[in-house]
């Protein structure tokens, strides 16, 4: 084996071989408790950039189902303003242009600025692109790199970040997760936190826009709505849903067929991602479940071999906290994603970080009494990351004894990382926030579930000249 590659999975696989000799690991690790309040509006955090109606709040997301697009948003707020964006390969060389559109809302009594969505399509892969966004002197440039053409191959690391609030444990994750090399954010819910305020303060969506702009206005985030996305009050005279969340943060819904900006999927690089909904309708013949059901059969694991399912609420959580909310979800969903055998399934809404095994429960009959989770190679790992620093804190609370399903837990705040080495394996780990350092803790190199059999393995050594035989040979019986 490569010495480098070596050097890379040994502490990983050292990990693994304790957790297979002693079970899953309830972390004894115990944080001295950064205050989880919000930080104040007057913090440089969200400074509002210089300049009469300067675009601020940027984001962008992928705008097309294979990476080739972008949408970019950004909000003014003392007028409209243009809603076009200029953009080229050479930095202050806009050759190119792209005309958005423009919305506002209300909601009680906030009124949101002017919110501009441009989609930005026929881009090529593995460019860096240059933008432009403004009027005159107010005029903001950033830039964005596409991503790989879609190949089995294609190595690609994402960032899992959810529940991220706008604390300084916030800021901390968000300013670890930029120092790591992750080039698109696989965001699992729960975004501003607007609602913990009196009247849902739509300020608060305004500043988390800001809080968040030193990322996500240069790489992707693939948003996921959570709970705190919601914002349901009648008492206020708002009876529609995600308001805020659908009027500021646009994704490619109808790029995969879907009916509903909630759930959509997208293929980046290697991997084919799912996005689902937990507080959307998902039971039989409903909207979402009739288009995960195509959008599974669209999968083709030849291009796009890592399958990965983002949702909100946890189907498999042994923490107290929103403990058994993902079973109606499971009860749906779960022997489809044994079927098509997904690598991973991430999810946030408990404020904690926990792993499992390859398992699952599509036997659970109550009259025969299959009823708990056994292993199951065809299984996803189900990673919740819930933990990136909001003012609700940390649920610290989980059930003892540890069920065995559960690889790994800890009540920190953090985020995670996977990196897409090839077709065949993929190296992940969850960087815990101890009061402001970034710390290593949970490893795992995971085998792919679709190229991951001896039978394609041999088939690749066969066929494919980028696969090295050597690589993880040795340590292929104790990988995920």
């Amino acid at each position: 084996m490569d010495s480098k590659w070596l050097f890379l999975i040994l502490p990983l696989i050292l990990n693994y071989v304790v957790e297979i000799a002693l079970g899953g690991k309830t972390s004894s690790f115990v944080r001295s408790q950064w205050p989880s309040t919000d930080i104040p509006l007057d913090n440089q955090a969200f400074v509002e950039p210089d300049g009469y109606n300067a675009p601020q709040q940027v984001h962008i997301t992928q705008g097309d189902y294979d990476g080739k697009a972008v949408i970019i948003s950004w909000v003014t707020t003392s007028e409209p303003g243009s809603s076009e964006v200029l953009y080229g390969t050479k930095e202050n060389e806009y050759k190119l242009k792209s005309q958005g559109e423009l919305k506002n809302y209300t909601f009680f009594n906030y009124k949101s600025g002017y919110i501009h969505h441009c989609l930005i399509s026929d881009l090529e892969y593995n460019t860096k692109y240059y933008y432009k966004i403004g009027d005159g002197d107010s005029a903001r440039e950033f830039w964005f790199q596409t991503p790989p053409e879609i190949d089995p191959d294609a190595s690609y690391k994402f960032g899992i970040i959810g529940d991220l609030g706008q604390t300084y444990n916030s800021l901390s994750t968000l300013q670890h997760y930029m120092q790591t090399g992750g080039q698109t954010v696989l965001f699992v819910g729960d975004l501003s936190y607007a609602d913990n305020y009196k009247h849902n303060d739509g300020i608060r969506w305004d500043t988390w826009g800001r809080l968040v702009e030193p990322s996500c206005a240069y790489q992707p985030w693939i948003w996921t709505s959570g709970n705190h996305e919601i914002e349901y009050r009648p008492d206020l005279g708002e009876v529609s849903t995600h308001k805020a969340f659908l009027h500021r943060y646009a994704t490619p819904y109808m790029a995969s067929n879907s009916s509903s900006t909630l759930w959509y999927a997208v293929r980046r690089a290697s991997a084919h991602i799912i996005v689902l909904s937990s507080y959307s309708p998902f039971v039989k013949y409903t909207p979402q479940w009739i288009w995960l059901r195509d959008e599974l059969k669209r999968v083709d694991r030849e291009k796009t071999p890592w399958l990965i399912v983002l949702m909100h609420a946890p189907i498999y959580n042994s923490n107290e906290a929103h403990y058994m909310e993902g079973e109606s979800m499971r009860a749906v969903f779960e022997s489809w994603f044994v079927q098509y055998k997904v690598d991973i399934v991430f999810a946030g809404h408990v404020h904690a970080y926990e792993r499992s095994y390859r398992i699952s429960n599509i036997n659970y009959n109550i009259t025969s009494g299959n009823q708990y989770p056994v292993p199951d190679k065809s299984a996803p790992v189900y990673i919740t990351v819930g933990d990136g620093g909001n003012q609700e804190g940390l649920a610290s609370m989980f059930y003892d004894p540890q069920p065995d399903y559960s690889a790994f837990r800890e009540a920190s705040y953090g985020h995670s990382t996977l990196e897409l080495k090839n077709r065949t394996h993929a190296l992940y780990q969850w960087n815990r926030n101890d009061d402001g350092k970034h710390v290593p803790t949970d490893f795992v190199v995971f085998r792919n579930q679709y190229w991951g059999s001896s039978t394609r393995r041999r088939r690749l050594k066969k066929y494919h000249h980028r696969w090295n035989p050597n690589l993880f040979a040795s340590f292929e019986d104790i990988l995920i």
